[in-house]
């Protein structure tokens, strides 16, 4: 067992508790340990296409909104990696996925508070601190900061039939499933639907054919506009978190597209990959789109499925055939199954978490300790909470309430 009790230990290392560590390296009064099951440091390995771009600022990194001075920086990444002359060059509308995931790389292989390969299995109250175990340790902690980040949301009718053939769009790359000359149905309408689409239009050997499946009126933008970026500002966090439940979840409803549209860059390269489909090349059954439909059933077995799709009206239903399904259908946060032993003494509203000032979750322990909550509070504190340009601040929130009482 390990007879030091930390200050917090974080359960996850994604890009949430990844800044929390980048934060706390710079105080020698804090002892912290991040705790992450797999053996090194990805983000979304699944969704990583070669086209994907990020939909914010780098400048929203780990660090640089609340420490620009910081050495984990996304510009300290880029002249630590002899780029930085480079990338202003090339001047990129928006930064590639695939870059933006090396430089969080980069910063996990440079703090000495992470320790991968440690699975959570368990994590327990007594004596005074949190006990958390993973296989063969324990390790005793003041506070507790979970991160473990989103869960891929399938609907219950088809999560029978996940498998080789059909899975979530987190999975497909890991999966790399055989596309060419196949049929492929894409059901979602957000930024990752759009992202499957556009690359497996874009592949050198693409499908026989593609179905976007969508419940959406149409494939709608996101909301990319000055004052509507207000919304991922500090005070327009706290001011939505002070609001009455009732009212936030009005707001979430109406700024739905704020977070959860589709780029414009994306949409406009698959309606013109259509163009050129349809009206030059005449393969006018290449790309299927549906949208205002919904998949109602899914039927057959791994790479022979059979799609029931309704519209508004149920007499537009038609059956579809595919080989491959992959399910964009977003992401949603569950408390994880090690937190079973505290689950009763976390206070809720509704039946969601009471997520505070700090991101501290309610409870009824002892308020020398806390349980912190990253990326799982977005019914408190609005649109911004999973989206990263809030994740500096809220890592530097939750580590300024850790020290307030050192």
């Amino acid at each position: 067992m390990d007879e030091t009790v930390y200050d917090y230990v974080a359960v996850g290392v994604g890009p949430a508790n990844l800044s929390l560590a980048a934060q706390a390296y710079q105080w020698d009064t804090v002892c912290g340990l991040h705790l992450e099951r797999k053996e090194s440091f990805s983000w979304h390995p699944g969704l990583l296409l070669p086209e994907a771009t990020l939909q914010i600022s780098p400048l929203k990194d780990l660090v640089t909104p609340v420490d620009p001075t910081s050495p984990f920086s996304f510009l300290a990444f880029l002249a630590d990696q002899d780029r930085l002359y480079e990338f202003l060059t090339a001047d990129f509308p928006a930064v590639h996925r695939t870059e933006f995931n090396q430089y969080l790389t980069w910063v996990s292989e440079r703090l000495p508070s992470l320790r991968f390969g440690a699975e959570v299995r368990e994590v327990s109250f007594r004596d005074g601190a949190f006990v958390i175990r993973t296989d063969g340790a324990q390790t005793r902690s003041r506070h507790l900061v979970l991160g473990t980040g989103l869960t891929p949301r399938v609907d219950d009718r088809f999560r029978t039939h996940l498998g080789p053939t059909a899975f979530h769009a987190g999975e497909f790359l890991t999966r790399g499933p055989q596309t060419a000359g196949r049929q492929v149905a894409v059901v979602g309408g957000g930024q990752s639907g759009a992202e499957i689409v556009r690359h497996l239009m874009t592949r050198p050997d693409p499908p026989r054919g593609i179905t976007w499946i969508s419940r959406r009126p149409s494939y709608l933008p996101l909301d990319d506009s000055p004052f509507t970026n207000e919304f991922f500002f500090p005070d327009r966090a706290r001011a939505f978190h002070r609001l009455a439940p009732e009212h936030r979840a009005r707001l979430l409803r109406e700024q739905k597209y704020a977070s959860d549209g589709i780029d414009l860059p994306t949409l406009e390269e698959i309606y013109r990959r259509r163009y050129v489909a349809e009206r030059i090349e005449g393969r006018t059954d290449w790309l299927t789109l549906l949208p205002a439909c919904e998949m109602t059933e899914l039927a057959g077995e791994q790479g022979h499925w059979k799609l029931t799709v309704e519209g508004a009206d149920p007499a537009d239903s038609q059956v579809l055939d595919a080989d491959l399904v992959v399910f964009a259908t977003g992401y949603g946060y569950e408390l994880p199954a090690f937190m079973t032993p505290l689950a009763s003494r976390l206070s809720r509203t509704g039946g969601l978490l009471d997520v505070h000032d700090d991101f501290r979750v309610g409870w009824d322990g002892p308020d020398a300790n806390r349980i912190y909550l990253q990326n799982g509070a977005r019914h408190a504190w609005g649109i911004a909470d999973p989206n990263l340009s809030l994740l500096a601040w809220r890592s530097s929130l939750i580590l300024h309430s850790i020290l307030k009482d050192r």
